[in-house]
């Protein structure tokens, strides 16, 4: 039965949390203490030195020689359950896709571990939960992540390869990515044709990009190839019925305080040439390039539509629309059979030909290796297992002046995790960004789906009693904000994201709290 002390217990461990979570809030945007700018030191911070120092500290301090094996493989069956029934649907289903695979994964299987786990379940239900949670970081940082990483790289694959090579992607025999590149969420791509015809692809950032840029702005770049080659290599072939046009471009660009790069490239007909589509938009956040493209005559149409009449939601969410012809008469019937050349699009996409899956897969593992060690949490977490597996075994201690650089680091973990959420809260435009009928779906997926598949597996694999309700109970701790990251990373479904972070935060403790009170009847 839960006692009033009980109560007094969770909330002494995570009002402190939730009063630096709001004091951040407030600090940007009531009291416009910090830019947008020192919020970004603030979170580079947060994520290179705090977060992985107080992964360290709790990995050496943990025996992974007394490991819970019974919840870890609960927490392993209850991701691969719900992994494989989405893959199902996206497979057999005609509504499944990748995107919402990854999407709806991330919101059910990956729980704020660290940052809320720990000490809310500590307060719960003592020590040893506290210990299990570190267990559940152990592989959600080394395991779960990855594979949420390499979801997202394969996407992006598949993108690169279907807009850059519709029709001969069959024939690429190898890929080569520049040294710069760690992800292709943001690439392009040259081909070189051999003798044998076989195709070779070298990966570049996209030349839109600059450093303040990228800081900055959000870039869609897209690139369509019509036949082999590239728009660099000049190599082309059958253009589907595309002969007989000419790129022209028109561009206008403003330096970094004014605003951003637009441009767009549209065609003229009876040219006689056949080459490459490309479309790159900048778009910026600040007041500062609003105000610049009203100064320069770009009306607010401009900025959400594109020569031919695509919105930028469309854009971002299923790609360039086909093409068509610049200042056609017939465009009111484009916008009546949108929905259905979409579709149409979309099944085409789905049938296009792969390269091998040899080539595709080392392209994509080379892509999460180079993630992986520009991470600092990479090395902790390997370090740490590695120094706690030596140490528990051998009987050693660390140090006690590397202890203390440890500790002093550490401590300043949990407090600014929190901070820094309550940054990124109050830099968001809106708290729902992604519609309350969505938001609400999101959250049904956090907080009911995921703790109920790992009641299942729990129950499944004969957990009972407290390590059963410490199972359910972490399951349904708020979304883990690397999701958010790699959504808005990889431009897919991020609104959903920062809506489940945002919201999710707020709601976790009465809700991780009625969990606690039913569980413990």
């Amino acid at each position: 039965m839960i006692t009033g002390k009980d109560f007094y217990l969770v909330l002494s461990a995570v009002v402190p949390l939730y009063s630096a979570m709001t004091l951040a809030y407030a600090s940007v945007r009531w009291w416009k203490i910090f830019t947008p700018e020192q919020c970004a030191g603030v979170n580079r911070f947060v994520a290179i030195i705090a977060v992985p120092f107080l992964t360290f500290k709790l990995m050496i301090h943990n025996n992974p020689y007394e490991m819970n094996l019974k919840l870890i493989l609960a927490d392993t069956l209850q991701k691969i359950v719900i992994f494989v029934v989405l893959v199902a649907w996206k497979t057999l289903s005609k509504k499944g896709s990748l995107e919402w695979t990854i999407t709806l994964n991330s919101l059910s299987t990956l729980p704020n571990t660290l940052v809320m786990g720990v000490p809310l379940l500590k307060a719960m239900y003592g020590d040893f939960s506290a210990s299990l949670m570190v267990q559940i970081v152990v592989f959600q940082g080394i395991l779960w992540n990855t594979l949420l990483l390499v979801m997202f790289e394969y996407r992006a694959a598949k993108i690169l390869i279907n807009e850059n090579f519709p029709d001969t992607a069959g024939s690429i025999a190898s890929f080569k990515a520049d040294a710069d590149v760690v992800s292709l969420a943001d690439t392009q791509a040259e081909a070189e044709i051999d003798t044998s015809g076989k195709i070779h692809v070298k990966v570049r950032r996209s030349s839109s990009l600059s450093t303040s840029a990228a800081a900055n702005s959000t870039v869609l770049s897209f690139r369509k190839i019509h036949g082999m080659g590239s728009a660099k290599s000049g190599a082309s072939n059958s253009t589907n019925g595309l002969s007989g046009v000419e790129i022209y471009s028109t561009r206008s660009s403003f330096d970094n305080n004014q605003g951003a790069d637009f441009g767009q490239e549209f065609i003229k007909p009876g040219s006689g040439r056949s080459d490459a589509i490309q479309l790159h938009m900048s778009v910026w956040n600040s007041s500062s390039a609003a105000s610049s493209y009203n100064n320069r005559s770009f009306s607010s149409t401009d900025l959400h539509r594109n020569t031919f009449g695509a919105s930028l939601d469309d854009i971002t969410r299923k790609g360039p629309p086909s093409l068509r012809a610049y200042g056609s008469k017939n465009n009111a019937r484009f916008s009546e059979h949108e929905k259905e050349e979409d579709e149409e699009e979309e099944e085409e996409i789905k049938k296009l030909e792969m390269p091998p899956a040899s080539v595709v897969t080392k392209l994509i593992l080379t892509m999460v290796c180079r993630k992986l060690v520009r991470n600092p949490n990479t090395y902790c977490s390997v370090i740490g297992l590695v120094w706690s597996l030596i140490a528990f075994r051998a009987k050693i201690e660390m140090p006690i002046i590397i202890e203390g650089i440890i500790t002093i680091l550490a401590n300043t973990g949990l407090g600014m995790a929190m901070f820094s959420l309550g940054l990124f809260m109050a830099l968001q435009p809106k708290i729902i960004s992604c519609g309350k009928a969505m938001a609400a779906i999101s959250l049904a997926v956090r907080f009911l789906v995921g703790p109920g598949v790992m009641a299942a597996t729990s129950a499944a694999i004969g957990i009972r009693g407290i390590l059963l309700q410490v199972s359910i109970v972490q399951a349904a701790l708020p979304q883990a904000i690397i999701s958010f990251v790699f959504a808005k990373e990889y431009n897919l479904h991020a609104e959903i994201m920062s809506t489940s972070v945002i919201v999710g935060m707020v709601v976790a403790l009465p809700v991780t709290i009625i969990y606690y009170v039913l569980l413990g009847l």
